[in-house]
């Protein structure tokens, strides 16, 4: 399939980006993959399960509850039958995920827009600026794929297939909160213009939240505690504060000896509500409208590191179908010429990142 191959190409664009500067960095590119930063927390739980927390140097202590629990059960389950540590079964996973959520992206991109549309949408989610995490142990490519499949599932009005891909997403990520949304929204909606909600729709529904609050409850019932998950959540910075964390930060740049910087968060932040605004234009489909919207306020209103955003909104892949709507109107070979400088500068800078000391 076209649209595999292309997504498969920009990825391993990035891949050799990373594979060459790793060289004269001393450094290890297949270790940057499978043993940095989140990735180690999944290994560790699917090697010894839940239990381990870390305490900072300023207090604050991190449980490994704050991370769900999909990626480190196939991981484990994953390394129990084949030769591989949990972080190599981790990226297997994350590669295997990525081309699945390249495909659903794909599938409703060409419902939406057309086939052309739909490919080229693949292929630019694989040259998001931190399309790197694409190929690490992390869970943006899984949760992505149920998410892309749960939305083509209600666009062909599909709602039990699409609550389950919602309950599974749930036990992958926190984001599925905007998937959730998504389904019940839409149904809603339906339900008002038709005056009536069939029993599939309303069992979809109902299975949509069952993952995400699954989890939930389990750490409620581990910690003794109903808001056990967000109080985890706060002691990581990932508390809702409703974008203050945010503002401050932009506001300690524009006021700082580089205020340059903070004009270009703002100028980034004008980009993001610019290219949602044509996502409403283009009058996407409501449930996609829904997930996308949702995803990027969620991502804009936590208090968590400035840093890991652009990661936190990569899943919601329509934000893309604007430009793959555009780049499709053009001949081959013009976007031929717009793809290759994307994938390039995607590779570099992900290997620059992978190989610098923060977090994604």
């Amino acid at each position: 399939m076209v649209a595999l191959a292309g997504y498969a190409a920009v990825r391993l664009v990035g891949l050799l980006a990373l594979a060459v500067a790793a060289v004269p960095a001393g450094e290890d590119a297949w270790h940057r993959l499978t043993g940095r930063w989140d990735a180690v927390w999944y290994a560790r739980i699917a090697e010894h399960g839940y239990g381990y927390q870390a305490t900072l140097p300023d207090g604050a202590v991190h449980s490994d509850l704050a991370f769900f629990p999909l990626l480190p059960a196939l991981e484990r389950g994953l390394s129990a039958v084949l030769p591989l540590t949990a972080g190599e079964a981790g990226l297997l996973v994350s590669w295997t995920a990525a081309l699945g959520a390249a495909w659903g992206m794909y599938a409703v991109g060409t419902l939406v827009a057309g086939r052309r549309a739909g490919v080229l949408l693949a292929v630019l989610w694989g040259g998001y600026p931190t399309a790197f995490v694409q190929s690490m142990a992390y869970t943006e490519t899984l949760f992505t794929a149920f998410a892309a499949w749960s939305l083509y599932a209600v666009l062909r009005d599909r709602w039990i297939l699409a609550g389950a891909l919602c309950a599974v997403a749930g036990l992958t990520r926190p984001s599925a909160v905007a998937l959730i949304a998504a389904l019940g929204v839409t149904a809603v909606v339906r339900a008002v213009r038709e005056r009536r909600a069939g029993l599939r729709m309303v069992a979809g529904v109902l299975l949509a939240p069952l993952g995400w609050l699954g989890y939930v409850v389990f750490v409620a019932v581990r910690r003794s505690s109903p808001t056990a998950y967000f109080e985890i959540q706060a002691a990581w910075g990932n508390s809702v504060d409703g974008g203050v964390a945010l503002a401050r930060f932009i506001w300690a740049n524009l006021t700082g000896p580089a205020p340059l910087a903070g004009v270009g968060l703002l100028a980034a932040l004008a980009l993001v509500g610019w290219v949602c605004l044509l996502c409403v234009r283009q009058r996407q489909p409501l449930p996609v409208l829904v997930y996308t919207l949702t995803l990027v306020v969620v991502s804009l209103i936590g208090a968590a590191y400035f840093g890991s955003r652009p990661r936190l909104m990569m899943p919601a892949f329509p934000l893309l179908l604007p430009a793959a709507v555009a780049l499709a109107r053009l001949r081959d070979r013009r976007t031929a010429l717009v793809l290759a400088p994307l994938a390039v500068a995607s590779g570099v800078y992900g290997a620059l990142t992978l190989l610098g000391s923060g977090p994604p």
